[in-house]
């Protein structure tokens, strides 16, 4: 079997008992299906769940907090209990986890982003099995990425997975709800996720997590987005990682071939990076970009808006709509003022106008209609 580098999505509902505390049991049955594919010569990152789950008991919570302080105070407790339960275990298997906790601006600021794609890649270089999670501790709702699911569908994109496996309670994906219809016909493969899929899923959570079907339906989306294969499903045992890799798992496996995956550079443009400014551009630009592969010219752009600098991203319009988001080369001042240039000059003979750079390269582009 060729060796793959994996995602392992664990939430809150496949580590904790029924009273929110963490199962050593069901932690250990982890622990063991991920040494077993290390062992085969796999790579293996962890996106896990259950800070706040495991935390909440210790500070006198009833049940799973509702606030923001109960929540980040949960997690502060609850994530060192994690981590502690996880190095127990793996060290029985001789093997090293490091803790990384990520928030939506370690995404969105390139130089973080950077920082920690270098970060995770020198960990799986040295052998160490990053387990990730958000840091509840410190996000506020506008700084998170929603739940586990979605945040491991970028990390597959982030660190080029060639699969996510989010291990979920229900085993796969049905037509409809197999709790409430004993009818409900399973999907055992899936080239795409549909709208009507995502309108049947149920959007609720466990009373310990807080992601449900629909958040793994949508994580399923952006993974495949990034050329990342996705299985949805579940599984107990030594063995259930690797049958899961080898196409036996107890789920819905979710391949597209037909999406290819996406640089880095480019998945930070597409998904993380923030606006600064818009470009306007002419028919031809529009032809130019979206069916020639070409790189953005200033001869192609009309209008500026914004305040932008040269590396900052911007959208770009076209005559009817937007086309894509770019990196830009120059800045919004120099822009406008070749557009003035351009105007005075119309008269000039092409030849002697000086060559033009370009406004966004082509490796630093990406359309709509593709990934954003």
């Amino acid at each position: 079997m060729k060796k793959q580098r994996v995602v392992v999505k664990i939430g809150s509902s496949s580590l904790t008992n029924d009273r929110g505390e963490i199962d050593e049991k069901k932690l250990a049955d982890h622990v063991k299906a991920v040494a077993a594919i290390r062992a085969e010569g796999h790579e293996v990152i962890l996106v896990s769940s259950g800070a706040v789950a495991a935390g909440f008991l210790q500070l006198g919570y009833p049940s799973r907090p509702v606030t923001i302080k109960g929540k980040q105070a949960s997690a502060a407790v609850g994530q060192s209990l994690l981590i502690q339960s996880y190095i127990d275990e793996f060290n029985s298997y001789e093997l090293t986890p490091a803790q990384v906790l990520l928030t939506r601006g370690d995404f969105s600021d390139k130089d973080r982003f950077q920082n920690a794609f270098a970060t995770l890649s020198e960990l799986l270089d040295r052998g160490i099995i990053p387990i990730i999670n958000e840091n509840d501790t410190v996000a506020v709702d506008e700084l998170t990425f929603g739940d586990n699911d979605m945040l491991s569908a970028l990390v597959s994109g982030f660190l080029h997975a060639d699969q996510l496996i989010l291990l979920t309670d229900i085993n796969g994906l049905y037509d409809s709800n197999p709790r409430k219809n004993p009818d409900a016909k399973k999907y055992d493969y899936l080239e795409e996720i549909t709208d009507d899929m995502m309108q049947g899923a149920d959007s609720t959570g466990s009373k310990v997590g807080t992601g449900g079907m629909y958040s793994k339906l949508q994580a399923a989306n952006k993974a495949l987005s990034l050329g990342v294969k996705v299985f949805i499903g579940t599984g107990e045992g030594e063995a259930k990682l690797t049958n899961i890799i080898s196409g036996k798992g107890d789920g819905t496996y979710i391949v597209n071939d037909s999406l290819p995956p996406i640089n880095t550079g480019r998945q930070w443009i597409a998904f993380h990076s923030e606006p600064t400014g818009k470009l306007f551009v002419d028919k031809g630009a529009e032809e130019a970009i979206l069916h020639h592969g070409r790189s953005l010219l200033p001869a192609g752009v009309y209008k500026v808006s914004g305040t932008f600098a040269k590396g900052d991203v911007v959208e770009v319009h076209g005559e009817t709509s937007m086309l894509g988001k770019g990196q830009v080369n120059t800045s919004s001042d120099d822009i406008r003022k070749y557009i003035l240039e351009r105007n005075k000059r119309r008269h000039e003979e092409k030849r002697n106008r000086k060559p033009a750079t370009e406004v966004i390269h082509r490796d630093r582009w990406v359309e709509l209609s593709d990934h954003i």
